[in-house]
């Protein structure tokens, strides 16, 4: 497939690769002659026949192995049955051994991680790998003894300022302050429905590693089911993340403000004393801007106080993630304070004597505080895990964003809490041999010492019991952060540059990366099972609406404006609080009147696929409200409101409305749904493969790379045969050059008569 980056499946009849058991879009062409062979595939203890025609390739072999075998093509080892051939790319499939093994990569890791105890991180280095990079630690921590003080003084009076200042949050009326501006039922409702929706989310949670093969989602997940009963964790967890989404839509970066009397841009015209109504908010300093049209001076207090941040909600990375730490404690998120950067003086003099610091949230001691400060990221501990989020970015999980998007050169990055403070500097570097060699404020002994005095003293007076939790806890970080250290998990995700601020403010902080329009993407994507059975309900439920208007003998106009009529009373519904749905339809018009008259009885479908019900009241108003899970109606409400606006622009699209309507496109019986889908890549986390099939419009799956060629795979429910009949592909409206231009269809199923399509 080729000009194609981002894509959309709208809510269809059959929706792209649903169309055959196992559907792939692929970049090339299917030449005419065809040579067909049968393999014998060996995998674990069963033996598979496989009908192949050899001119399809070798990555079309690997998918009809993947639909019989439920080994993802990218984990896929095939050799000859003796061991000693392996099939590639360049291998003539015409010519190789009709007898395969096949072999899935990640089990092969999973047992020699098991069977070598010296390699529990994960990763096999060789020996003269190794050799390299313990000798530059070494010669980075002799250089260390050299230009470093022993004594940790300068170290200890940077830190000890923040450690007095941690209590900030604590505030309950600055914590009330915030509440009320946070659209809570609104976060809560995108929490639950997310968790519903991805399944994969429950995985990692639960297991702590994404699911490396669909065995895993089949044994594991309920069929034709999504999380609707998430734990007490998953829902905190979820609802984060939200509240991270929703600050990053809603706090305003501030390059230069804006002109505050014409509101026109203006440039740096120096710097202020703060006035007293700015410093009783803990500003310290104050920028000035000058306006290019009518010369005004406009002020940018940089407040520190974060309740006033709740009430401009503008600034920059210090002010985001200041504010954002107050509303994370707000909800009861445990936090604390990291301070990264200390003293950049080796590759950024220009800033020394600042300090740039970032936050984490830790929901494992209830009694620990949440900290304030110019803060950069957030951390949150699930089963005594730091998850790494960056509220500027609106990034989460990727402590590797700043070396390895935005190509920082680290040194130190200390955690601080009212419990302690602590080195974490591993968790963000891959290069820590580099990182060594600019950590030259102190000695790695002096350091440790002076962590470990401000620690005790921060512990003093807690009794026994929480000191044991403490204890623990940091031993599971240390022994995390050394295991994540040599982790691979993220060879495969793609991270970006910095986004926020200006282009010349990044380049001027080493924070540009090298590729500036690379987005947060994986190209080792989770197979994932779509949670869709509502769409094919709610198409479903349209026909015997459109076959009332029929025997009712309705004009295309009445029966468009009973259908938008409806729509509105969806719109209702969907604004209203989700746990407390309600609408009415009161009897105040002929179409009103003639719908809950006669037409009534034919929505009744529809309704129960939205998990609603409808009663007639005394004043024969039509009262709507939930009957059963409000997720599954926060679920289907778009749903149905795409839907109508599809069948209302088909209905008004037809000559009139009649029997012979009731076919496609006005009517899609049957789409194919809860499948398991896997695709070459996705964008985290909004674009991710399950959004082609969501029936939602304004959803979509995005393959970052897909102008280079892409594919997506849907693996039917119980390996179902499926007849194709139709189906429907959207292209996002964004980018019309990213529009697809080239697509191949390819079906892979047990059956003889393995067929593709163009």
């Amino acid at each position: 497939m080729t000009g194609v980056e981002d894509w959309v499946i709208l809510p269809s009849f059959i929706a792209l690769t649903a169309l055959f058991p196992d559907c792939v879009v692929s970049s090339c062409r299917r030449n005419t002659e065809m040579v067909a062979r049968r393999f014998i595939v060996k995998h674990n203890d069963s033996d598979f026949p496989v009908d192949y025609d050899t001119d399809d390739g070798y990555e079309v072999f690997k998918f009809q192995l993947f639909s019989l075998t439920n080994v993802p093509p990218d984990e896929q080892k095939i050799i000859g049955w003796d061991g000693d051939r392996a099939v590639s790319d360049d291998s003539d499939l015409i010519t190789i051994s009709e007898k395969l093994r096949l072999v899935s990569i990640s089990e092969e890791e999973e047992k020699s991680e098991n069977s070598v105890e010296a390699c529990s991180s994960g990763i096999v280095q060789s020996d003269e790998e190794l050799a390299r990079m313990l000798q530059a630690e070494e010669d980075a921590l002799m250089f260390q003894q050299f230009v470093a003080s022993d004594n940790g003084n300068e170290m200890k009076n940077r830190i000890m300022p923040y450690v007095a200042q941690v209590l900030m949050y604590e505030d309950p009326k600055r914590q009330e302050e915030a509440r009320k501006t946070v659209p809570v039922l609104e976060l809560e409702e995108k929490a639950l429905v997310s968790l519903a929706k991805d399944l994969s989310t429950k995985r990692i949670i639960g297991k702590g590693r994404e699911p490396r093969g669909l065995y895993i989602l089949e044994t594991e997940v309920p069929k034709n089911e999504g999380n609707f009963k998430p734990s007490r964790t998953e829902q905190d967890h979820a609802f984060l993340l939200e509240l991270l989404f929703w600050f990053k839509q809603s706090f305003r970066w501030v390059n230069a403000p804006s002109c505050d009397s014409c509101g026109n841009q203006t440039i740096s015209h120096g710097m202020g004393t703060p006035l007293q109504s700015e410093d009783h908010f803990g500003c310290s300093r104050v920028e000035l801007y000058r306006c290019q049209s009518c010369s005004t001076i406009t002020r940018f207090p940089r407040y520190n106080d974060p309740v006033k941040l709740v009430e401009t909600r503008k600034g920059r990375c210090g002010e985001w993630a200041n504010c954002f730490t107050l509303y994370c404690r707000a909800f009861g998120y445990e936090s604390r304070l990291i301070g990264k950067g200390i003293l950049m003086r080796l590759v950024e003099p220009e800033i020394q004597g600042k300090l740039y610091l970032c936050l984490l949230s830790n929901a494992s001691i209830p009694d620990s505080g949440f900290y304030r400060s110019p803060l950069d990221r957030m951390l949150l501990t699930v089963f005594w895990k730091w998850m790494h989020l960056d509220p500027c970015e609106g990034i989460f999980d990727n402590p590797l964003l700043y070396e390895k998007g935005w190509d920082k050169k680290l040194n130190y990055i200390i955690a601080i809490a009212k419990d302690g403070v602590y080195d974490v500097t591993k968790r963000y570097t891959r290069k820590w041999h580099e990182v060594l060699s600019r950590r030259n404020i102190t000695t790695e002994g002096a350091l440790s010492a002076v962590l470990a005095n401000i620690t005790n003293d921060c512990r003093k007076g807690f009794t026994s019991q929480v000191l044991s939790t403490l204890e623990e806890r940091d031993r599971n970080e240390t022994e995390a952060i050394e295991r994540d250290y040599h982790s691979k998990d993220y060879a495969s995700t793609s991270l970006p540059g910095r986004q926020s601020g200006d282009k010349e403010w990044r380049i001027s902080r080493s924070e540009f990366g090298s590729d500036d329009n690379r987005s947060l993407s994986s190209s080792s994507c989770p197979v994932r099972m779509c949670i869709d059975e509502h769409v094919t309900r709610i198409y479903n439920a349209f026909y015997p609406i459109l076959h009332s208007f029929i025997l009712n003998s309705l004009s295309k106009s009445r029966a468009v404006e009973i259908l938008k009529m409806f729509r509105s009373t969806v719109v209702e519904l969907r604004d209203s609080p989700f746990r407390m749905r309600k609408a009415s339809i009161k009897r105040d018009s002929s179409n009103a009147k003639f719908f809950v008259d006669q037409m009534l009885p034919s929505f009744s479908e529809l309704f129960e696929a939205l998990s609603l019900k409808c009663e007639l009241g005394m004043d024969g108003r039509v009262e709507i409200c939930l009957a059963g899970d409000p997720v599954k109606t926060s679920l289907a409400l778009p749903v149905v409101f795409d839907g109508l606006g599809d069948v209302i622009h088909n209905c008004n699209s037809c000559d009139n409305i009649g029997k012979d309507s009731l076919s496609l496109p006005l009517v899609k019986l049957n789409r194919i749904c809860s499948g398991l889908v896997l695709a070459s890549g996705e964008e985290l986390p909004f674009g991710i493969a399950t959004s082609a099939f969501d029936g939602i419009q304004n959803s979509k799956w995005e393959e970052p790379n897909g102008a280079k060629g892409c594919w997506i795979i849907y693996k039917v429910l119980d390996n179902k045969m499926q007849e194709l009949v139709a189906y429907e592909l959207m292209s996002a409206n964004d980018a019309p050059e990213r529009d697809p231009m080239d697509w191949w269809w390819s079906r892979e199923a047990k059956m003889e008569d393995a067929a593709g399509m163009y």
